[in-house]
């Protein structure tokens, strides 16, 4: 019960509500879809009626099944490439912050060359160079990712590596990897958990903005950023197209941040870097 003390909070209670019902729609969606995503069942782009509450899409698709159906990618593809970006960057960035020497100097400068790279035009050009597919997708959302993971976590482990039960562990004898997980990890684990939310948001942004352009998950799938760039040429006819879509994506985003906050508030930590 001591880990859900966040909940207890007014706004990590109401963000906690909202996330479960966004994550609940995408999950469960596609179960209670009234129709096929892909199946055309009327005329291209018409308002809400009886049986279509949100209309159709620029094929006449009904837009509250796509919008079922699209909730699933989106969770997994940011989700993924953050869990990914946490496993890389967080690894670089205790064992930067442990040792300061040439480890160091030699991670975190590669880190700040990573960070010179504008993130969506290298994401462009990694799928233009190695296709279009949904792990290559993944993969460079998460690169993009690590040199912030590895800088912040870095940060925060230096803090700590200066405390006395980092050293009377290494006095002691204990192996680094030991120290890094041990004494290191747990005490590194607020700022971490106070900076999820702003990754997974970043992520949910940069796997938007690719498929927005195209170039990450293609047509006919069912993806709340794809709805988007595919409709936008529809939004006088039928804005519930674009903005039904938009707004689960902004909801996602808005409960992941008031939850990691309040989490991070819980555990005595609440400012990071943003990206």
């Amino acid at each position: 019960m001591r880990r859900l003390r966040f909940a207890r909070t007014s706004g990590g209670a109401v963000g906690l509500a909202l996330l479960v019902a966004v994550i609940a729609l995408a999950l469960l969606g596609p179960f209670v879809a009234p129709n096929a995503p892909d199946e055309p069942i009327g005329i291209p782009l018409t308002g809400p009626s009886a049986g279509l509450p949100l209309g159709t899409d620029f094929l006449g698709r009904d837009v509250l099944s796509r919008v079922l159906f699209g909730g699933r990618s989106v969770l997994v593809l940011a989700g993924a490439a953050t869990v990914l970006a946490y496993l890389l960057g967080a690894a670089v960035g205790l064992f930067a912050g442990h040792n300061r020497r040439f480890i160091d100097a030699f991670l975190m400068r590669g880190a700040d060359v990573a960070l010179s790279f504008p993130p969506l035009i290298f994401l462009l050009i990694l799928a233009t160079g190695l296709g279009t597919s949904v792990s290559v997708l993944v993969v460079g959302v998460a690169l993009v990712q690590a040199p912030l993971v590895a800088r912040i976590v870095r940060t925060a482990t230096a803090e700590q590596a200066v405390r006395g039960f980092v050293e009377a562990a290494v006095a002691r004898g204990e192996r680094t990897t030991a120290i890094v997980r041990r004494e290191l990890l747990p005490n590194v684990a607020p700022t971490i958990m106070a900076d999820v939310g702003l990754r997974f948001t970043y992520s949910i942004i940069l796997v938007a903005s690719v498929n927005f352009l195209g170039l990450g998950l293609q047509p006919p799938s069912s993806d709340w950023a794809l709805m988007i760039s595919e409709n936008r040429s529809g939004l006088d006819l039928n804005p519930l197209v674009i903005l039904a879509p938009a707004a689960l994506i902004a909801l996602l985003t808005i409960a992941v941040n008031i939850v990691g906050d309040a989490i991070a508030r819980s555990l005595g930590r609440s400012s990071v870097e943003s990206p």
